[in-house]
């Protein structure tokens, strides 16, 4: 006899909480930093991204819903709890600062002002980024048929070390310079929800410590803004026919889309890692769910996520949807699958109904970004949870790109105010200094891909694997000869050294790039013969045994 599945309780309610915020503030993110960092215009991104994006998180979270009472009746289980998912917090940051923020300032003619020209310019970003997400819901869909494939072939350190160098560098950074503009209320809000979250201290009510940190930061907010000490915050821009439903985003179904699906090539380098991470990713979040009680198939949970993505991409969304590797936290909250259902329908209500605009211009991005910093802590130390000890050096080298596109950020902000100015950086920067730059540009340029083969390759050589460390050098060699990774030019597009009668023009690397682009190709041949002869001498002298790093301070 089998136990009728309770799939809603008490606990239900602290689980909706917070995975609703979570993907609220991701939402918020996706509006606020195109706006912010790109000046994009928010009535767009309101009206033709958000709608679709919120669908994935609708699609998604139903179909886990469901999962969750296939399971309960197959294991005869009362308590149950669904599996998480909302939007993906590390490609978030990914899509907007290297497919969708470029794609329209490439779209835009320098010094063109017009409506139409802005227009047009959001609309060849969106187009791309619904490739983009199109394009990662078939890789998913296809590493859903061999998920324990992805795993064999990349070692931990490889992706998740990937994951934990955008969680540092980007999600916990760039929100914290955000909370610090205001202190007395990001600060407050960070420490609540630090203190509540990661402490597990706590708060009055059993207040969720989301809940509570937006809460507190509220309240703080409007004392401020009521005395005067800080002024109300712009929502962007005005925001026509709130009253309204939202129907641009159906253009998408017209799939006029597909005319971007050439440009979207050139962005490849950071759609495709971002894709195979939540694909390793939903293979952890259902090992943890299973350490949890909730035995749940892998390969069920990979297709929801892929099938998600891709419907959502055909809507208009420009972010990929993931499980939530928090299931474990959600289940001891006593969540059931009651929370998943009310996330979907209230995320894809305020989506896709135009309401969600209200959320973006009135809750305080100071109250809202500490929940990112929270999240971008957790994937780092997720990261490395769940990576061998031994292999945690090569974790901290997949960092070392992200940095690099830090300095590369501020550095092109620098240089963009200089010319605003009338200023020439060339003129005015050293030599040295311009040479430094332009490495770093080179090095930032594919981060994701560079940290996942450089955390791979050391993780191999960490394990005396030689031949694959080698494997992995080589395939950077020839990713970096096509402009996959470290390519000279400013926007990063794949290039190939020669035409080979075939290729257009455009798509050819431009003659005084090419030696630069072969040095950074030799450079990592000739590693990859080192590794070779290295794995030989190895087996002469029979020390290919792996070193015990157990012990390593």
């Amino acid at each position: 006899m089998t136990n009728k599945y309770r799939w809603a309780a008490v606990g239900d309610i602290n689980a909706f909480f917070g995975l609703v915020l979570d993907n609220v503030a991701g939402l918020i993110l996706i509006v606020s930093l195109l706006n912010l960092n790109y000046a994009f215009p928010v009535d767009f991104a309101l009206r033709y991204m958000i709608p679709g994006t919120a669908i994935g998180v609708l699609i998604g979270d139903l179909a886990f819903f469901w999962l969750a009472f296939s399971l309960a009746k197959r294991c005869g289980s009362s308590s149950v709890t669904a599996m998480p998912l909302g939007l993906d917090t590390p490609s978030t940051f990914g899509m907007i600062f290297f497919v969708l923020g470029p794609a329209y300032q490439a779209g835009l003619p320098a010094g063109e002002t017009s409506e139409q020209a802005i227009h047009a310019a959001a609309m060849h970003a969106w187009q791309i980024g619904i490739c983009s997400i199109v394009i990662s819901g078939l890789i998913k869909l296809v590493c859903s048929l061999g998920s324990g494939w992805v795993r064999r072939c990349v070692p931990r350190a490889g992706l998740l070390g990937s994951l934990a160098a955008v969680a540092l560098v980007l999600i916990t950074y760039q929100p914290l310079v955000e909370i610090l503009r205001y202190p007395s209320i990001g600060l407050l809000a960070l420490a609540v929800i630090l203190t509540a979250l990661v402490g597990r201290v706590p708060l009055p009510f059993k207040l969720p410590g989301a809940v509570g940190g937006l809460v507190v930061a509220g309240i703080m907010f409007t004392l401020l803004q009521t005395t005067g000490m800080i002024e109300q915050e712009s929502a962007g821009a005005v925001v026509t026919a709130q009253q309204t439903w939202p129907t641009e985003w159906l253009t998408a179904l017209n799939f006029g889309w597909l005319s971007a699906m050439g440009d979207t090539f050139h962005y490849l380098p950071v759609v495709i890692p971002f894709a195979l991470a939540t694909v390793v990713g939903g293979i952890d979040c259902t090992e943890s769910a299973a350490a949890a009680g909730d035995e749940y198939e892998t390969r069920s949970v990979i297709a929801i996520e892929a099938v998600a993505t891709f419907i959502a991409g055909i809507c208009g969304a420009v972010i990929q949807t993931t499980p939530y590797i928090g299931h474990p936290a959600y289940k001891a909250m006593g969540g059931r699958a009651a929370y998943t259902l009310a996330t979907a329908l209230l995320i894809g209500f305020l989506g896709t109904s135009g309401l969600f605009y209200y959320f973006y211009a009135f809750i305080p991005k100071a109250a809202v970004y500490p929940i990112l910093v929270f999240v971008g802590l957790e994937i780092t130390a997720q990261s490395f949870l769940a990576t061998p000890r031994r292999h945690y050096p090569a974790v901290a080298l997949a960092c070392v790109p992200a940095l690099a596109v830090l300095v590369n950020i501020f550095a092109g902000e620098i240089q963009g105010a200089l010319l605003g100015n009338g200023l020439d950086p060339q003129s005015l920067f050293g030599g040295e200094l311009q040479s430094k730059l332009a490495t770093t540009q080179m090095l930032s340029n594919g981060f994701i891909l560079t940290s996942v083969l450089w955390a791979s390759a050391l993780a191999m050589a960490i394990d005396r694997r030689l031949i694959a460390a080698a494997g992995f050098y080589s395939v950077a060699a020839g990713c970096a000869l096509f402009g996959l990774i470290h390519s000279p030019l400013a926007n990063a597009p794949i290039v190939s050294p020669a035409s080979f009668g075939i290729l257009p023009e455009v798509a050819v690397l431009p003659a005084e790039s090419l030696p630069t682009v072969l040095g950074w190709t030799g450079g990592y041949l000739l590693v990859a013969a080192t590794m070779l002869v290295w794995q030989g001498y190895l087996i002469c002298t029979h020390q290919t045994e792996s070193v015990d790093h157990s012990s390593a301070e």
